[in-house]
């Protein structure tokens, strides 16, 4: 009997004291509604990538224009737009909404892979007359910094990182544009703008396998098609099957998207100082063609999802249409590239 009692009285006790600290509790479950709902307004907000950047006064309608500052200009913009855009840079957040987003920072990575081949790039070639002459000082800080690690929270951050190079570029394009300084050079010269579209070519010829890989697909493997002394370290199958994760999907079309982003203000600013090569190279359309395609992937994607719908299946499949307009952008750089190398 007393037992019974005992649990009686212990049953009430708990019901009172969970009354009193019942307040407690509606304040503290109010409080994380609160901050979720805010978490996914800004989350939506935040997943809006940037509009189209406009050039400066300096390199839209200078009469004389400078080479190479419409080039430089462009990669600092850029850069200032991966870092200033609305929510930041997202990829290292450690704190709601940055931390479940995914889409934006896949984006963010696009464009950094980009404006880090041209940093690369105004460091080796541009900037430098022959293999032998010596490299712009600021270049050879700006390019490391831009391939710091992209996602570091602190000790050194990455925006951090990336700021400094931001302020190296900025001091290469000034003494660019400044006549009295002669430390700073760029050559646009047709091998020069070669072997940055090489790069690129490279690059959106990886993002269009991925984004067609999708559906899943059987290849015929030609690995070593073309030389038949050729080797590879470890020996692959003839048939090989490739497909992206279905978690992955979503992520290559916003690194596609967020690259092919980046690539329209580049070569936008390469029709301006290399107008003069792609001239007398009668190679203006075609860069211009390469702009066209790739301004084609930066509609408006009225799906809430990235579908993956089979080639001719009822429903879309967004990767296979992205693909469609880089490997359309990629043949017509290979085409641009055959250009330059005529005489």
């Amino acid at each position: 009997m007393e037992f019974l009692q005992r649990i009686w009285f212990n049953f009430w006790d708990g019901v009172v004291g969970f009354s009193h600290g019942s307040k407690l509790l509606k304040v503290l479950v109010s409080i994380l509604a609160l901050y979720l709902v805010i978490s996914t307004a800004l989350a939506i907000y935040w997943s809006n990538t940037p509009d189209y950047l406009e050039a400066t006064p300096d390199t839209a309608t200078s009469e004389k224009v400078v080479a190479g500052v419409a080039t430089t200009d462009a990669l600092i913009k850029v850069t200032q737009t991966l870092l200033n855009k609305p929510g930041g840079y997202i990829t290292n957040d450690k704190t709601l909404p940055g931390i479940w987003m995914d889409n934006m920072p896949r984006w963010e990575f696009g464009v950094l892979v980009q404006a880090r081949d041209m940093a690369r790039s105004l460091r080796k070639d541009f900037s430098r007359s022959q293999s032998q002459s010596t490299e712009d000082v600021d270049l050879t800080n700006a390019e490391p910094r831009l391939h710091f690690n992209n996602d570091s929270w602190m000790f050194p951050s990455t925006e951090g990182e990336y700021k400094k190079a931001l302020t190296y570029l900025v001091n290469y394009r000034d003494r660019l544009a400044d006549p009295q300084a002669q430390s700073a050079q760029f050559y646009a010269r047709a091998d020069n703008l070669n072997n940055w579209l090489g790069d690129v070519s490279t690059r959106l010829g990886s993002l269009s396998q991925r984004l067609s890989a999708s559906v899943g697909q059987r290849r015929i493997n030609t690995d070593l098609a073309g030389d038949a002394q050729a080797v590879q370290s470890t020996a692959s199958d003839q048939i090989v099957e490739v497909k992206t994760p279905w978690n992955k999907i979503d992520d290559v079309f916003y690194e596609a998207r967020g690259s092919a982003w980046a690539l329209i203000h580049l070569l936008k600013a390469i029709d301006k100082d290399f107008a003069g090569v792609l001239e007398k190279k009668n190679a203006r359309i075609s860069l211009l063609q390469i702009v066209r395609e790739l301004e084609a992937t930066q509609g408006f994607v009225w799906s809430p999802f990235i579908l993956n719908g089979s080639e001719f299946g009822l429903w879309a499949n967004h990767s296979l249409v992205m693909s469609s307009y880089i490997t359309r952008a990629n043949a017509a750089i290979i085409d641009l590239r055959k250009l330059l190398t005529q005489g």
